[in-house]
């Protein structure tokens, strides 16, 4: 019988029956043809090795995960303690950051009282121009020369708060840059 023959034999006979016992097959097949064990022996040989790289897979698989579990318990805590950090940090700089947004609120409220300051002021100058130009000669050399000495005053005045209005504007765009420069 040749070794192709045993084969054919052997399908046939399990495809048709029971299942049947390795150890008696390998015997039966052997007996048929002994130079297969060869071939059994490389087969086994090989399935070890399989099994081998299996569990080596398994175990570095195994080992995978719980690195993986422990780096993520890692990190976890690793986020913890930078967010505790970062908060320690913003803490410090938050009592800065308020007197810096407690004077810019002060600054702006006296910038926009200046503003209506100016403005009143301009207003009295202009009604002050207009009554001088509309009194005509009604009112005397003596009160014309008081009524222009007070727009002259109300001009100087006017002059100095333009000045202290530039000077209060710039003091509220440097504290909104500080301000921003010292935000985290």
């Amino acid at each position: 019988m040749t070794y192709w023959t045993v084969i054919l034999a052997l399908c046939i006979s399990l495809a048709g029956c029971a299942p049947a016992n390795r150890d008696q097959l390998v015997k039966e097949v052997l007996k048929a043809d002994p130079e297969f064990s060869a071939i059994l022996e490389k087969h086994q040989q090989l399935q070890n090795r399989l099994t081998t790289h299996e569990r080596e897979l398994a175990l570095a698989r195994d080992n995978i995960e719980q690195k993986i579990k422990q780096l993520r318990r890692d990190l976890a805590i690793a986020t913890a303690n930078a967010r505790a950090k970062s908060a320690d940090v913003k803490s410090r700089i938050e009592p800065d950051r308020e007197r810096l947004r407690l004077d810019l609120a002060m600054a702006g409220e006296e910038l926009k009282a200046k503003r209506a300051q100016r403005a009143a002021l301009g207003g009295k100058i202009s009604e002050l121009r207009k009554a001088l130009q509309s009194s005509g000669e009604s009112w005397g050399a003596k009160e014309r020369s008081a009524r222009e000495a007070e727009v002259v005053d109300m001009l100087r005045d006017a002059k100095r708060l333009d000045q202290e209005l530039a000077t209060m504007k710039e003091h509220v765009r440097l504290l909104k840059i500080k301000l921003v420069l010292i935000k985290l």
